[in-house]
């Protein structure tokens, strides 16, 4: 018959402390990169449309026309300047709008969180008056015992000594008599 090593459930419980702070740590970090990626990709679009905007600058600035006017050309290259603006402009709202959701999800997460703790928190405070009052309870029922005590220790003592005083009476009466 093989004999159990209880070592190896002490290693294990050590451990196991180790193993929630880890797994917690891990989540963590699972979600704390969501924000880091979408703020790179932010600040990258943000760097984009920045330097389209100087491009644009630079397209505004040509006049390859006769007496250094604007030609239908610089016009329309302008044009598509702007409107690659515009797009860049979209894709950082959408980013924006994507790291409101995902700032909004945190929040209604840790917001359930705190509910939910504040909920275990209710729940504990509920069985420890609950405890409280059985204590109490307990403590009235045998501080009511212990009255009883009392109460019958007085009535012995005092029919002891009414019992007493009689019987001395009767004893000196007897002498008297007798």
């Amino acid at each position: 018959m093989k004999k159990f090593n209880h070592s190896k459930i002490k290693q294990a419980s050590h451990y196991f402390p180790l193993r929630i702070v880890f797994s917690i740590m891990f989540l963590w970090l699972l979600s704390h990169p969501m924000a880091v990626v979408a703020q790179e990709r932010l600040n990258k679009l943000v760097e984009e449309r920045a330097l389209l905007h100087r491009q644009w600058q630079e397209s505004e600035g040509q006049k390859s026309g006769i007496f250094g006017n604007r030609t239908k050309k610089d016009m329309t290259a302008t044009n598509a300047w702007m409107e690659r603006i515009i797009q860049k402009d979209n894709q950082i709202m959408s980013e924006l709008e994507m790291m409101k959701d995902i700032a909004t999800t945190e929040i209604g997460y840790e917001k359930e969180d705190y509910k939910y703790i504040a909920q275990k928190a209710e729940a504990d405070i509920v069985i420890l008056k609950r405890a409280l009052k059985n204590k109490d309870e307990a403590i009235l029922k045998e501080r009511g015992k212990q009255r009883t005590y009392e109460w019958t220790t007085l009535i012995f003592f005092l029919t002891t000594v009414i019992l007493g005083g009689m019987f001395y009476k009767a004893r000196q009466r007897h002498k008297s008599n007798g």
